[in-house]
């Protein structure tokens, strides 16, 4: 019996050590680098992260844009405009007086473009696996920053990294998850996401990214085709949307902490009583504006001023913002 207690408890102590060993080798594999990037300390959860495949600047930024601009004289550019249909999708800025439109075709391939609006260096970032466009100041505390695609996923959204630092940042939560700047926010910069036609009609003298981009992509052939139609993901998300097809487009909006989004369903049909849509989002009166044609939306404050709202998918919204507002619209 003596012996069998010492077998016993030989036993447990080589089954303590194998477990303790294999505990040592998986936090091992954790803390292994991502695409390059430590996330042993990062916001966010590291095993939450996932490779999308293509490496650390697999999907090329665009740093040195080319644009053309259209509108100066009759038939200017004509052979370069041409390739985008009225209905192709772009991200379009007016900023410093400068009105700028970034074809989705193109974004579909590059996803970052580095450019520079006067003295303002400004970020346009487009994920196509959440449809969210947005654009960013890239001048942290006097430092401006150049930003590429790590090649990471959280909540299947893209996560940028900046060359300067090497740290990781979130596109949808606008925030350093990992390095040197860690805990800092971005600051974001209004973006339509609409119709190239709906946009050259409010900015006629616009300029657009030109298809002259360095690289060799088919800008003509879309590699998402079909990914908006479906319910599911191509990567996990934390929370999962409830309550509407999570590939809804919704446009999203954040003031002082308090989130809210209105679905494009939903502002179709205050749109088609005529209805106008005025909210109050963290104690700020907005407006909503929806056009139908264009199937865009933007978000304006009391003084008509667009505010930095985001257009995107519904899940990708609920998954970072799983406490968010939702509007539905009530014809009473």
């Amino acid at each position: 019996m003596f012996s069998g207690m010492i077998s016993i408890k030989r036993i447990l102590i080589a089954t303590a050590i194998g477990a303790a060993a294999l505990f040592t080798y998986n936090a091992a594999i954790l803390a292994q680098p991502m695409n390059g990037f430590d996330l042993s300390d990062a916001l966010i959860p590291e095993d939450k992260v996932f490779e999308g495949g293509p490496p650390k600047d697999g999907i090329p930024s665009i740093d040195e844009p080319i644009f053309v601009k259209i509108g100066v004289k009759p038939g200017l550019n004509v052979s370069e405009v041409k390739r985008l249909d009225d209905d192709d999708l772009v991200l379009g800025i007016n900023l410093n007086g400068i009105a700028r439109a970034y074809p989705i075709p193109i974004m579909n391939w590059h996803e970052i473009v580095n450019d520079q609006f006067g003295d303002l260096p400004v970020v346009i970032t487009f994920c196509p696996l959440c449809g969210s466009g947005m654009a960013f100041e890239s001048t942290i505390n006097g430092r401006k920053l150049t930003f590429g695609v790590s090649g990471l996923l959280y909540n299947s959204d893209v996560l940028l990294y900046d060359r300067q630092t090497k740290s990781l940042w979130s596109q949808i939560k606008s925030q350093a998850v990992s390095g040197e700047f860690k805990s800092t926010r971005l600051k974001s910069v209004p973006m339509q996401h609409t119709t190239w036609k709906h946009w050259r009609e409010q900015f006629p003298d616009t300029e657009v990214l030109s298809y002259d981009t360095g690289y060799r992509r088919d800008y003509g052939r879309d590699p998402y085709s079909g990914y908006e139609n479906i319910e599911t993901t191509y990567f996990p998300v934390e929370f999962r949307a409830k309550g509407l097809h999570p590939k809804e487009k919704v446009i999203g909006l954040e003031v002082n902490g308090q989130f809210k989004a209105w679905p494009f369903v939903e502002l179709r049909k205050a749109n088609k009583a005529g209805k106008a849509i005025k909210d109050i989002v963290g104690g700020k009166q907005v407006s909503v504006k929806f056009n139908d044609r264009s199937n865009s939306a933007r978000i304006l404050d009391k003084e008509g001023n667009e505010l930095p709202a985001v257009t995107l998918f519904w899940f990708a919204w609920s998954a970072f913002h799983p406490q968010t507002a939702l509007y539905s619209y009530n014809p009473g």
